[in-house]
């Protein structure tokens, strides 16, 4: 028997990258899956056509930072799939910048999505799942978080405040059998990196007691670890996929 048959599954930005690799181990293991993604249709319309030979699943556009749209999003999860019994709060995105040049407008967005997003989609998480008496929540952080990175104090701030949330969810919700944890990615092998200039990937590649990006798979795994039965003793952890550059 698959791992997560009988299970249903929300990832937010779930179309492309991380949240692509994690969807699709999902849907590999038993669970109904349902991804958000924010704008890019031909995204997730490649996504549903790579996916649909695993299982059933949906793809819904919702904007996390949104809280009516949210509840538009669990409300199509819950319609045409139940649940959700597992949340990964993936979507998240970047806007680089020194802080003495940066722009309100780059700190509010990154702010709204990674750490507004987080606390829409897990307080209408957390209601369903408290009813069911159970289900598991991952919240996506970063390194960033844990040693700050010049030129991203936003997102630096709001993966902090993820972080810190993941900790105080995890305490709400162990009382109804909650599973709250985060996994802190490192440096991936995904679009966002694939942009990156060759010399700057040798300076980060130098950081890494592993001497290698990671895969997007490595960082699937974990999350596929964490929602099984086999971490039902495990909340309020952050576990790193890094390579060791955060240790």
């Amino acid at each position: 028997m698959r791992i997560l048959e009988g299970k249903t599954a929300l990832i937010t930005g779930g179309t492309r990258g991380l949240g692509r690799a994690i969807a699709l181990s999902f849907l590999k293991e038993g669970a109904k899956v349902a991804v958000s993604y924010v704008k890019d249709d031909e995204a997730a319309a490649a996504f549903m056509d790579e996916a649909r030979p695993f299982g059933i699943c949906i793809a819904v556009k919702s904007d996390v930072s949104d809280g009516e749209a949210v509840q538009g999003l669990f409300a199509k999860v819950k319609y045409h799939l139940g649940g959700p019994d597992i949340l990964v709060n993936n979507a998240g995105i970047i806007k680089d910048g020194y802080l003495m040049l940066m722009r309100e407008e780059d700190w509010d967005r990154v702010i709204s999505v990674s750490l507004k997003g987080t606390f829409n989609c897990c307080k209408a998480a957390t209601r369903v799942m408290v009813g069911a008496k159970g289900g598991s929540i991952i919240n996506m952080v970063s390194p960033s978080a844990l040693t700050g990175r010049a030129g991203q104090t936003n997102y630096s701030a709001a993966k902090g405040g993820v972080l810190s949330f993941t900790k105080s969810l995890a305490r709400e919700m162990a009382r109804f059998g909650v599973t709250v944890n985060a996994i802190s990615p490192g440096v991936i092998n995904t679009e966002m990196t694939g942009d990156i200039p060759r010399k700057v990937k040798a300076e980060l590649q130098a950081l890494i007691p592993l001497n290698r990006f990671g895969e997007p798979g490595e960082v699937a795994n974990a999350a596929l670890f964490l929602v099984s039965d086999d971490a039902s003793y495990i909340t309020g952890q952050v576990i790193a996929v890094d390579g060791g550059i955060a240790m």
